[in-house]
């Protein structure tokens, strides 16, 4: 994405200063919760999303005006930032939280964010399930199996959820991508021609989840030719 560094380390001091209690958002749920907002194919204004990102009850309890203002400001600059980007390429790149002590990538805070998103406007992306090609549907429905994972009600065994921790990281993009086609179509002539989620992982086995986000392995699906 355009942010630098330094304006993410800065928009995730100003969100880890909020009053924990409420639980609000981390860098990584507020980027996908962004990003599911500008896929969505209603528009959802911020006088709407922003109270979900100071936490359950919507209440920032800013301790004063100037903190207020600079932290509103950083969060509507990383939603412009998310959009710009967005204009340019359906390619996006999530923000994931790290495990300090294992370097784990942890994608699950991105697709809470996302999830929560979607939840605004679920008449909207139903539409979208139900008109959607079989691979946009796919990517829709992992998205959904990943927010069960994270939330321990998937029906996936043991063996597949680690597969899928795996693979999640670099498929989440390629989801989105594909997405955005049938979501934003007007976003997909403005990014040139994209027909598939861009690859930017290794070549994956075989057997491997195919990184277009179809839900099939990789020898049965991109892989065949």
């Amino acid at each position: 994405m355009s942010c630098s560094d330094q304006e993410l380390d800065r928009l995730d001091k100003l969100l880890s200063a909020l009053p924990q209690e409420n639980f609000p958002m981390t860098l990584s749920e507020l980027d996908g919760y962004v990003t599911g907002i500008l896929a969505c194919p209603d528009l959802v204004p911020p006088s709407e999303w922003l109270p979900h990102v100071w936490g359950e009850n919507g209440e920032a309890d800013f301790p004063d005006l100037t903190t207020a203002e600079e932290t509103i400001s950083a969060v509507m600059a990383h939603y412009n930032s998310v959009a710009s980007e967005m204009t340019k390429t359906l390619w996006i790149e999530p923000v994931y939280e790290v495990d300090p002590n294992s370097d784990e990538t942890l994608w699950e805070p991105w697709v809470d964010g996302f999830a929560w998103a979607l939840r605004l406007r679920p008449e909207a992306w139903q539409t979208v399930l139900e008109q959607a090609d079989d691979e946009t549907r796919s990517s829709l429905i992992f998205l959904f199996a990943l927010q069960d994972i994270n939330e321990g009600i998937s029906k996936f065994t043991d063996e597949e959820i680690d597969e899928i921790d795996l693979q999640a990281p670099d498929l989440i993009p390629n989801c989105v991508a594909a997405i955005l086609l049938v979501s934003r179509p007007e976003l997909a002539k403005g990014a040139g021609n994209v027909s598939h989620g861009p690859v930017r992982s290794k070549r994956p086995g075989r057997n491997d989840p195919c990184p277009c986000g179809s839900g099939r392995k990789y020898k049965q699906c991109c892989g065949e030719n």
